[in-house]
């Protein structure tokens, strides 16, 4: 459940459009440099964040604006 409310969070952040163009941007890009379509989806930077911080049911408390950036490779 803190998993989604990560994903809220990022959506709010990013509006929710231009959070749906980067996330499937990302899926893409990761798809065409021969990712799996699992591996893919666990490249995304905004799952990379929501895995990472699932079991933190504090972090959204203490998440900066972008906190999905450093995830980036």
């Amino acid at each position: 459940m803190n998993h989604e409310r990560i994903h809220i969070r990022q959506q709010a952040e990013w509006l929710i459009l231009p959070f749906y163009l980067w996330y499937v941007s990302e899926y893409y890009y990761h798809r065409l440099k021969g990712k799996s379509h699992h591996a893919a989806y666990r490249a995304i930077s905004f799952e990379k964040e929501a895995y990472a911080f699932e079991e933190d049911l504090e972090y959204l408390s203490k998440r900066r604006f972008g906190a999905f950036l450093r995830f980036l490779k």
